[in-house]
């Protein structure tokens, strides 16, 4: 058994269907990016325009501030909720790709390990600390990228329990304006 499938159109077209899944991965993600920037955009032109509409109105300058403040009042919940919303969308994107990245790990994990088993059972006598030196460094390898994949989980929650905090200190400071 090589590390390639014996059927090399079938690995291919698994190959191929890998890339397409990670690709419709990140294209989901800037699709959803897309629609929320045009989201915001789209408010944030229509409150201009009813600002800029009713500042005229003003007579005097306590008017004019009472609406300028009434405008970039709510400006920090607004960043906030734009801010959470951007986290969420990269935090699917990451776990959809992490996702996809898993299961091609797996195939060719399964692979390397059916290939190392053939390798053993064909080995000639004597060869068994060879075999083993193989099948110690197979799952050292494994131990690594679930260490690896566990770490990265980890900061992931570690980054989104920052930005909970400092999104709840943002909110504060500026429901105290």
């Amino acid at each position: 058994m090589s590390l390639s499938s014996p059927d090399p159109v079938a690995a291919a077209k698994a190959n191929v269907e890998a890339f397409y899944a990670l690709t419709g991965k990140v294209f989901e993600g800037v699709e959803k990016l897309a629609a929320l920037n045009l989201q915001v955009t789209r408010t944030t032109l229509a409150e201009v325009q009813e600002h800029v509409t009713n500042a005229p109105g003003a007579t005097d300058p306590q008017q004019w501030f009472t609406l300028q403040a009434g405008w970039t009042g709510p400006f920090t919940e607004k960043w906030l909720s734009y801010s959470r919303q951007v986290f969420d969308i990269a935090s699917a994107t990451q776990a959809g790709i992490t996702q996809v990245a898993q299961a091609q790990y797996d195939r060719y994990n399964a692979r390397v390990q059916a290939l190392v088993e053939e390798a053993a059972e064909r080995a000639p006598a004597g060869s068994e600390a060879a075999v083993t030196a193989w099948k110690s460094a197979l799952a050292a390898t494994t131990n690594l990228f679930e260490t690896l994949q566990k770490t990265s989980q980890h900061a992931v929650h570690v980054a989104e329990s920052q930005f909970e905090a400092v999104t709840a200190t943002a909110s504060k400071a500026g429901a105290k304006r």
